[in-house]
């Protein structure tokens, strides 16, 4: 920690005895007991002080995207790839030429092959690659887009602020539950620039709704010389409707139906880093490169060397085999079961003095990360009680362990899902159990 912070601590921890002698809340006639409490404080803030800070976790909740606790999980490939990219690298350098070379070149020309696109370009975050075409394409006219499309993601990410920052006037269109082409047509004027699409990731609308397909809508903005953008979202590049997540939309097929640009995340559904990623016609990602914009929103090396071995998994047909979070989505129930029923079965062979309540108990888990927010795949808990203890005391003993566990309550239990649990971490998470029993 250093002695100038353990210095600035201590001050901090006399002022607040300072004033709580002030406030009658500490008596200061009993000198060692002011001093213990002070060494007490003093500890605690040191604890807090180093718990600061990006560290492990073990992700038991079963939110398989959990933007808290840093979204998709790396696969081992993209882990060994960070570690490369730490130290010096091949950033912007042509090995086999000897000489400076295209940065991001193998992210895009994977991009490229992976979705049929012209060309592709990598920025920072998917609000950044979003604030880039706009400002880019249509920062000096009017972009028409759904009413029911104007939503807010998490961490107050809103579209019609993001369209607001790039300088397009945003003219919205249609109902918030219906939309046609003919309400596009109806909207057209000589300041229009582009067709926006955006899908809603995190909600849907059901019910009497009404909106064009993507085909439908690159057709008018064709036939109207306009360029079709659509924000995808979370970035699915292989079909997943047999997890349940047929409304996700395939950046190939958005591609293939006409729109010009396509944006979308690299860390929630492709399983890699944070970054923007942008896919479509040449002549646009050209513009969008040579953007001043662009130096200031575009990806690092680490994000870079992840998403390309990411993108390799994908390009050998491995993904589902290899990225954590396609094979999180693919665990049935009865297997998560299987891994369950063998740690309850292991903690109660420990024959602890005062042990824990656990037992199995249906649930299901979430995609999270603003995709698929109908899709909640069955799963297998299991739940901790404790006839002495609150369900907040053991979640907290389980946060506060030195590698965290992270659970969920629910009606008095502390759940955990091991659907978000990397097996190895099965023995750390049985181990802490037996530890605060």
């Amino acid at each position: 920690m250093g002695d100038s912070r353990l210095t600035a601590l201590a001050r901090t921890v006399t002022e607040e005895l300072r004033s709580e002698i002030q406030a009658g809340k500490q008596s200061p006639a009993n000198r060692e007991s002011l001093l213990n409490e002070a060494c007490q404080k003093l500890n605690h803030a040191c604890e807090i002080e180093s718990s600061s800070g990006l560290k492990r976790v073990i992700n038991a909740t079963g939110v398989i995207i959990h933007t808290n606790l840093g979204r998709a999980p790396l696969s081992d490939a993209a882990r060994e790839a960070l570690a490369q990219a730490a130290g010096y690298c091949t950033l912007e350098y042509d090995q086999t030429a000897g000489e400076r070379g295209r940065r991001g070149g193998r992210v895009e020309d994977l991009l490229v092959e992976l979705t049929g696109a012209e060309a592709a370009l990598v920025v920072n975050n998917c609000a950044a690659a979003a604030l880039l075409i706009l400002t880019v394409l249509a920062g000096d006219g009017e972009t028409l887009v759904s009413r029911g499309e104007l939503v807010e993601i998490g961490g107050d990410f809103r579209v019609p602020e993001v369209m607001a920052s790039s300088g397009t006037r945003m003219v919205e269109v249609g109902t918030t539950n219906r939309t046609k082409v003919a309400d596009y047509q109806a909207a057209l004027n000589e300041e229009t620039r582009l067709v926006m699409r955006v899908h809603p990731s995190n909600y849907r609308i059901v019910g009497f709704t009404a909106s064009p397909s993507l085909s439908e809508l690159a057709s008018f903005a064709h036939e109207s010389g306009l360029p079709l953008y659509e924000d995808a979202g979370s970035g699915v590049l292989i079909d997943l409707s047999h997890f349940s997540l047929s409304d996700e939309p395939v950046i190939a097929d958005s591609i293939a139906n006409g729109a010009d640009l396509v944006s979308f995340s690299g860390d929630k559904l492709l399983g890699a880093s944070q970054a923007g990623l942008i896919v479509g016609r040449k002549t646009f990602v050209d513009r969008i490169r040579k953007h001043p914009l662009y130096r200031a929103l575009r990806a690092d090396k680490l994000a870079l060397a992840v998403l390309g071995k990411t993108l390799e998994s994908y390009r050998r047909g491995q993904a589902q085999n290899e990225i954590p979070v396609l094979k999180m989505l693919s665990l049935s129930k009865a297997e998560i079961e299987t891994r369950a029923t063998a740690m309850i079965a292991g903690y109660k062979s420990a024959s602890l003095e005062d042990p824990f309540e656990l037992h199995l108990h249906d649930g299901e888990s979430a995609i999270g990360g603003g995709a698929g927010p109908n899709t909640h795949p069955p799963t297998a808990l299991i739940a901790i009680s404790h006839p002495n203890r609150s369900a907040d005391q053991v979640e907290t003993a389980l946060r506060l362990n030195q590698i965290p566990i992270v659970a969920r309550i629910s009606e008095g239990l502390v759940l955990l899902d091991l659907r978000t649990v990397e097996a190895p971490d099965d023995d750390q998470i049985l181990a802490t159990l037996i530890a605060i029993s």
